[in-house]
């Protein structure tokens, strides 16, 4: 099968994902500067959630440049990542409306070790069909970031009990480790 489809289908929903997000930010009722702290929460988990959605997006984006034909196993990867990924909406407004409790952070902890989860097995469903000698296989490896940001979020899910400040930070932290995108499948393609 041609991966088109997959591609043009992933756009959209992860389109969708983000218009859900900001449809939750609520106008503040007043007209000062100040009127914008209580919505400070809810303002801030958007952010981090759409970095985390644009994270995704570009590597999804990376990982299928280097794709040349998808099986019903890669589709269905695909769509066991855009499940994970569609909720991010629900978690990211739990979280920003509850100023970041501990059981919101808990959940969106473990909603993104999920995400990262399906995106490791999509990784391997198209590495499984294209073979371990693909440019997938020979761009990806195995990195100490698809390591570390499991681990970290993993962490997070009892420590938001603790502080879900410290939780929040490991997700900050893994978000900014991920900012750049993936140049290992941009060097292996270049070399094609």
């Amino acid at each position: 099968m041609e991966k088109t489809r997959l591609e043009a289908f992933s756009d959209g929903v992860i389109a969708i994902i983000i218009t859900i997000m900001v449809l939750e930010l609520k106008v503040p009722h007043g007209d000062r500067l100040a009127d914008l702290r209580e919505l400070l929460p809810v303002l801030l988990s958007y952010v981090l959630s759409f970095i985390y959605v644009g994270i995704y997006w570009n590597n999804h984006h990376h990982l299928f440049h280097s794709t040349k034909h998808v099986t019903g196993g890669i589709l269905w990867a695909n769509l066991h990542l855009l499940f994970w990924l569609s909720l991010f909406p629900f978690t990211t407004a739990w979280a920003g409306e509850n100023h970041l409790a501990p059981a919101p952070v808990a959940v969106y902890a473990f909603v993104l070790l999920m995400a990262g989860t399906a995106y490791y097995i999509l990784e391997r469903a198209i590495i499984r069909q294209q073979g371990r000698h693909s440019l997938l296989a020979q761009a990806v490896g195995s990195g100490w970031k698809e390591k570390f940001s499991p681990a970290c979020y993993l962490a997070a899910i009892p420590l938001a009990f603790v502080s879900p400040w410290i939780s929040t930070g490991l997700f900050i932290l893994v978000a900014l480790l991920w900012l750049v995108p993936d140049r290992r499948i941009e060097r292996v393609l270049v070399k094609q």
